[in-house]
């Protein structure tokens, strides 16, 4: 669990600081899991989505470790954030984000 205050930025990291084995990192928003970014590591692109509905428009940064960060977050970003990553294998991670006003 993340709380956060709105307006101020999260970074929702795990303790991997590098993808070795791992070559696409996913990062989902929501119950519908709706794309928000995507980071290819054998081709080195990352991708980032508005969201469904934009509301993720010019707030999210992602890594090359596929660290997302969310800037200037409001009570509409909170929520669950899930990071896939695979490879070799699969590894999920979750996080309820709480935005206070």
């Amino acid at each position: 669990k993340v709380s956060v205050k709105e307006g101020d930025s999260v970074a929702l990291k795990t303790d991997l600081t590098e993808m070795k084995d791992q070559i696409i990192c996913l990062w989902t928003f929501g119950p519908n899991k709706s794309l928000i970014a995507k980071l290819n590591k054998k081709l080195r692109e990352i991708f980032l989505y508005n969201g469904p509905d934009g509301r993720f428009r010019d707030r999210l940064n992602l890594d090359q470790t596929g660290s997302l960060t969310i800037t200037n977050i409001t009570t509409e970003h909170a929520g669950l954030y899930e990071r896939t990553i695979s490879g070799n294998r699969e590894i999920r991670y979750r996080f309820s984000v709480s935005v206070s006003g």
